[in-house]
């Protein structure tokens, strides 16, 4: 079971307000805030999801807006995805939260993470796109100092909070790396606080990849969060082709879909056995018998 967080639109385009889908923001989750203390946001890079309180400044607005947010890393931007209203195709009820901690685990969902500051004003989403802008010029800026140092790295994304409290770079690395002397000089170049963090090949395929080859965003980017085995067994099992290119995702590894039916596969299997055919039928003749 998956929440659906995701509405077709990037995280790098904000939104004013609204919910868009057909609701107005004077009608959409207008006065829930009231009954529902908190609201669902979206935020970061690696689309985090979490619970956060609203302001006590009776402050409205619809789903979908884009809303300034105080998170355990600083201030950020995030994109609140409901209000457990009725209204609209955002509505999230606390149940399938809920349903969605038991499948994901709780590292990807916060209740109480936080509180909602303001709704983003159209001057928040002008310098939210400058940062945006900028965080090419770092990750540039820093994988040529990790160049320049011989450390064996590649800078995949840079993110650089809203509030400006910290400025974080995702690399990949074969081993573990010594980047102490990169982060100092990297302190000093954007004076602020310098967060390096290694990452994999499913979790680069999260930051940056955008389509696979059936037409859909990668699940790993919009919905899937626990990333749980696959084997070339189940593609054998459901007939795919054994060509690992054309098994495999835009991380190199096996497709995360391959697993979502491999349930099914083996059931089928197990119904089409010999054994399984000849239990059927004596349960059948037992049954006519009687």
């Amino acid at each position: 079971m998956v929440i659906n967080v995701h509405n077709g639109e990037s995280a790098d385009q904000p939104k004013s307000g609204g919910c868009g889908s057909g609701c107005s923001p004077g009608q959409c989750g207008n006065g829930l805030e009231k009954v529902y203390p908190t609201a669902v946001v979206r935020y970061g890079y690696m689309r985090a999801v979490g619970e956060f309180r609203y302001p006590n400044d009776g402050m409205k607005f619809g789903c979908g807006a884009n809303v300034i947010i105080q998170t355990n890393r600083g201030i950020e931007m995030g994109e609140m995805v409901s209000v457990s209203c009725d209204g609209c195709d955002k509505c999230v009820s606390r149940d399938q939260i809920k349903r969605y901690v038991d499948e994901s685990g709780p590292d990807y969902f916060h209740f109480s993470n936080g509180r909602i500051l303001r709704l983003a004003s159209p001057e928040d989403v002008s310098d939210w796109e400058h940062i945006r802008a900028e965080s090419l010029r770092k990750k540039k800026f820093c994988q040529e100092r990790a160049d320049q140092a011989n450390l064996p790295m590649k800078v995949i994304e840079c993110e650089h909070l809203f509030g400006g409290e910290r400025v974080i770079f995702y690399f990949m690395a074969e081993g573990r790396v010594d980047f102490r002397t990169l982060v100092r000089g990297l302190a000093d170049e954007f004076q602020t606080r310098i967060e390096m963090r290694q990452v994999g090949a499913r979790d680069e395929a999260r930051l940056l990849a955008d389509y696979e080859t059936c037409g859909r965003e990668c699940c790993c980017k919009s919905f899937l969060k626990t990333l749980r085995p696959i084997s070339m067994k189940m593609a054998k099992m459901q007939k795919a082709t054994l060509d690992p290119a054309k098994v495999s995702g835009r991380c190199g590894r096996l497709k995360c879909c391959l697993r979502y039916e491999h349930t099914t596969y083996e059931d089928l299997v197990t119904a089409s056995s010999p054994e399984w055919a000849a239990r059927h039928r004596a349960g059948a003749a037992t049954a006519i018998g009687r």
